[in-house]
């Protein structure tokens, strides 16, 4: 492991301004994203549909990495080029999302576990052969009548820690995303106390691991109501309660903070990370690693015809340049197309 090369890896993906785009949808994933415009899901439309996205001219302006899947990462451009050569050269930075999904955790219902270290200490040089720098991984915590329980937090925070230090091991940086979901009729209050719970023990478990944080990336959630509950949380409250909340668990040694958008439509999620960077300085950077935030408008102005790629390219550059604008706390709705 090159501490330094890690720690310089993570710092680059967290530079003022700039964002991680997710792009790493599993098949089921991606179906159900196209199925919403009448696309078939076949190789060549999602290759094409990846094709548009890493190919957007200035979107390196404001995008700093790309998380790809396992398929992806195989894939090239129209003219030949890996789709990880293509990034690179505009200095955008491959990363590869390396879990196998989260599943029934047995004994614990309504509860889940991710899955995927049994032979991830052999894929990882591979990917990194194939030009990936950092790799994500992904767990999954709910919030309901009993749940989430010590165990399945701390089942989870283990296995995030375990590929951590593979990663690590393969000179990969590894982002940590423990995921609380904004299912449910919970509280902005519960969420709080329900994402501090898990922070905690997933930092006591990289640091049991000998994770060196500074080669390490946080991609959580952010503090939110759950979607059903009556008393939905503002912009502010929504700030305050995040930042006050990894302000008691997130060590400052971690470089940045990458917020995924689970669930918020593009335009919440860019005022809720606005609303953080304008409140002042932090001790890690808080940025983005959106998938849906970014690409919802994408896919909606492109709808799988060529014709309309134009049109997607620039969508997902106005959304991009929006998030990038909220990285300084300088977005405004101001800003957003009046369409």
């Amino acid at each position: 492991m090159n501490l330094g090369e890690l720690a310089e890896t993570a710092r680059s993906l967290v530079v003022p301004g700039k964002g991680i785009l997710a792009a790493d949808e599993s098949a089921p994933t991606i179906e159900k994203r196209f199925k919403a415009i009448d696309l078939p899901s076949t190789e060549e439309n999602r290759r094409a549909y990846r094709d548009l996205l890493f190919t957007t001219p200035g979107v390196s302006e404001f995008i700093s990495g790309v998380i790809l899947y396992d398929e992806t990462i195989r894939q090239r451009t129209v003219d030949g080029t890996p789709f990880t050569e293509a990034l690179q050269r505009q200095g955008i930075v491959p990363g590869i999302k390396v879990d196998e999904g989260a599943k029934a955790l047995i004994g614990f219902p309504g509860e889940k576990i991710t899955e995927g270290l049994d032979g991830l200490r052999e894929r990882l040089p591979e990917y990194r052969r194939l030009g990936a720098r950092f790799a994500k991984w992904r767990a999954v915590i709910d919030i309901g009548p009993g749940i989430p329980t010590g165990y399945c937090i701390r089942a989870n925070a283990h296995a995030l820690a375990r590929y951590a230090a593979l990663c690590q091991e393969a000179g990969l940086v590894p982002i940590v995303e423990p995921e609380v979901l904004m299912d449910g009729a919970h509280t902005i209050g519960r969420c709080e106390e329900v994402t501090t719970e898990v922070l905690s023990l997933v930092y006591e478990e990289l640091t049991s691991h000998r994770v060196a944080l500074e080669g390490t990336l946080l991609k959580p959630n952010m503090v939110i109501s759950g979607k059903g509950c009556p008393d939905q949380a503002g912009v502010p409250q929504v700030a305050e309660a995040t930042v006050r909340t990894l302000s008691r668990v997130v060590p400052p040694a971690v470089p940045g903070i990458v917020f995924l958008s689970g669930g918020q439509s593009p335009r919440q999620a860019t005022e809720h990370l606005n609303a953080m960077n304008a409140m002042g300085k932090h001790p890690w950077e808080l940025s983005f690693s959106y998938g849906r935030a970014l690409q919802d408008p994408v896919l909606k102005a492109w709808k799988g015809a060529p014709a309309n790629v134009p049109a997607a390219k620039h969508a997902f550059l106005l959304r991009a340049r929006l998030n990038g604008a909220a990285r300084h706390g300088n977005y405004s709705q101001s800003m957003e197309p009046t369409t």
